[in-house]
């Protein structure tokens, strides 16, 4: 049998979409442009990574690490669907991910990538992908004693990718004798080199003491803390050359353990900092592309024709355009678009496209500014937004936000990024289990002292004291109570200055996520208020964006009344 060349229809496939000749999103074409930019640089013996050298197994025999994989893959059958029975046969795409991952190596043998992530939409085949793999590592990578596993928060989304390399096994005899596998109910054991791979959860597992060589992760997204992430992370360290392989489509919540690998992968892309040891590819859209066209599934879908099936795929979409209210889910799943709310009101490419990483609030000391105040005192988030007229722009706006949560509401909240924004200076985090309050009125009157105040916008609930206090410190302290009268018209403003990129932020992570969780309900009258549609998806931020606001846009009114419409934020 001809073995195909996959290193260089790998390299093809790179080269093709760094040319534009292959449709791909930024991301995509990033990941490409790396391993090309990779493969000129690491050369020589000098070099610290070699790729897909001849390499020689414990029995003697040569191989290449990248060709082996592949060839090892296309031997194993399909098990679901049409091409069932029939052997796998590797996209080029694929041949990319794998051979990028296997190929790179150090002079010693060992993998240079230890962690890989790949966002890619539902339908392009992952599981069998990853199936396929997980069968190579428990057999054929040289590792004794290999620990395989497929992880998830439940049972049954842990038993998708084991099952299928259960099945694959099952229905290739040579493969089990080639190897000495043997096929249980729960795991695949190879008695010989004491390797075992079974499936994992966190639903009844114990997950700590794990000495992972592959820790399998389908659908990262799903998972509401980073527990199973961080164990394999810790459990996969034990080894010197275990992988991390994080397969996943698109989900809905920013503040999760894959919303953080995601991000931390495209700045990894970007050129912001470097990793020679993660992997990462993500296939999507870009800002701008029309998700209605067929030219955007093609895009965001690396397996169209073959796994992803047009017939299939087109009467989805043309649904989704005449029901709004399927639009977001077939984004996300089928267009791997991060959209928090089913009914979500920022438009979060153009948020996204309104960062300013540069920015640095020392450059507006001395600067008249609006400040908006949403208390809160244990589960919510205090938030302090400031906003400031933008010195070159007419009618724009430039906003810094700080946030404030008890220290015990951290601890409980599951919220995996609470800990990481604490770090960075983003989230004051005051001691016990109610927001000091005390921290916020220092905050203030520091602010008062460097900034030119005009108004702090405040809700009274909860800020009756406080505001006592600050009135006395001579602070224009302003009550904008929450209802729909005096929120509808500075929310709608906000939507425009972020369509029309006026409205310029820092980048802050935590203003984003916010930004991704309301959602606006609209009434008879077509007023807007914001909401949230789950408790741990906090608004607060953008509450107190939108009370700045509303002083911004009118600044000659010193009193806000109540209105008939109350809001229900909580």
């Amino acid at each position: 049998m001809q073995v195909a060349d996959y290193v260089a229809i790998a390299k093809r496939y790179a080269e093709q979409v760094v040319a534009g000749e292959i449709l791909a999103c930024r991301w995509v074409q990033q990941a490409c442009h790396r391993q090309l930019h990779d493969l000129a640089r690491f050369k020589g013996k000098s070099s610290p990574y070699l790729f897909n050298p001849k390499l020689t197994d414990k029995d003697g025999r040569e191989f290449y690490p990248a060709d082996n994989l592949c060839g090892f893959i296309e031997r194993l059958p399909h098990v679901k669907g049409p091409l069932a029975g029939e052997p796998i046969q590797l996209e080029p795409w694929q041949a990319f991910i794998l051979t990028t991952v296997f190929g790179w190596v150090k002079p010693d043998g060992k993998r240079r990538f230890r962690r890989s992530y790949i966002e890619v939409p539902r339908g392009n085949a992952k599981s069998t992908l990853s199936s396929a793999l997980a069968l190579y590592m428990l057999t054929a990578d040289q590792e004794g004693g290999a620990e395989v596993y497929s992880l998830a928060t439940t049972r049954d989304q842990a038993r998708i990718v084991f099952g299928d390399a259960q099945t694959m096994a099952r229905r290739s005899p040579g493969f089990r004798r080639r190897f000495s596998v043997e096929v249980g109910a729960h795991n695949m054991h190879v008695l010989a080199s004491g390797s075992k791979f079974e499936a994992l959860s966190a639903e009844g597992s114990t997950l700590d003491g794990l000495n992972i060589h592959f820790g399998c992760i389908d659908e990262l997204h799903a998972h509401k803390t980073r527990t199973v992430y961080d164990v394999v992370e810790t459990g996969t360290g034990k080894r010197d050359n275990s992988l991390l392989w994080v397969i996943t489509t698109a989900g809905s919540n920013r503040a999760g353990i894959c919303y953080e690998v995601r991000t931390f992968v495209t700045k990894l892309l970007d050129g912001v900092f470097e990793d020679d040891t993660q992997f990462g590819i993500i296939y999507g859209l870009d800002d701008g592309d029309d998700w209605t066209s067929e030219s955007s599934l093609i895009k965001a879908n690396p397996n169209w024709g073959i796994s992803v099936r047009p017939e299939v795929l087109l009467p989805l979409q043309a649904k989704a355009m005449q029901l709004p209210s399927a639009v977001n889910n077939f984004k996300t799943k089928h267009l791997n678009e991060w959209v928090n709310a089913d009914t979500a009101w920022m438009d979060m490419r153009a948020w996204d496209a309104c960062a300013d990483n540069a920015l640095e609030i020392e450059a507006f000391v001395g600067q008249p500014c609006w400040i908006g105040l949403d208390l809160a005192s244990k589960t919510d988030i205090a938030a302090l937004v400031m906003l400031f007229a933008h010195p070159e722009i007419a009618d724009a706006y430039i906003a810094f936000g700080k946030y404030y949560l008890p220290e015990d509401t951290v601890s409980a909240s599951g919220n995996s990024q609470y800990e990481g924004w604490m770090r960075t200076g983003r989230l004051m985090v005051t001691p016990g289990n109610v927001i000091d309050f005390g921290w916020i009125e220092a905050d203030l009157l520091e602010m008062a002292s460097r900034f030119e105040v005009q108004a702090v916008a405040f809700d009274p609930f909860q800020a009756t004291q406080l505001s006592t206090r600050m009135l006395s410190e001579g602070l224009p302290m302003i009550e904008v109570r929450p209802t729909v009268l005096n929120f509808s018209e500075p929310m709608k403003t906000l939507e425009a200055l972020v369509l029309q990129k006026k409205l310029t932020h820092d980048g802050d992570p935590v203003l984003s996520w916010m930004a991704s969780n309301v959602v606006a309900h609209l009434d008879v009258k077509d007023n807007i208020y914001p909401r949230k549609e789950r408790a741990e998806n906090k608004i607060d931020g953008i509450v107190a964006l939108i009370m700045a606001l509303s002083r911004a846009i009118k600044p000659g009114e010193n009193v806000v009344l109540g209105a008939d419409y109350e809001l229900m934020l909580l």
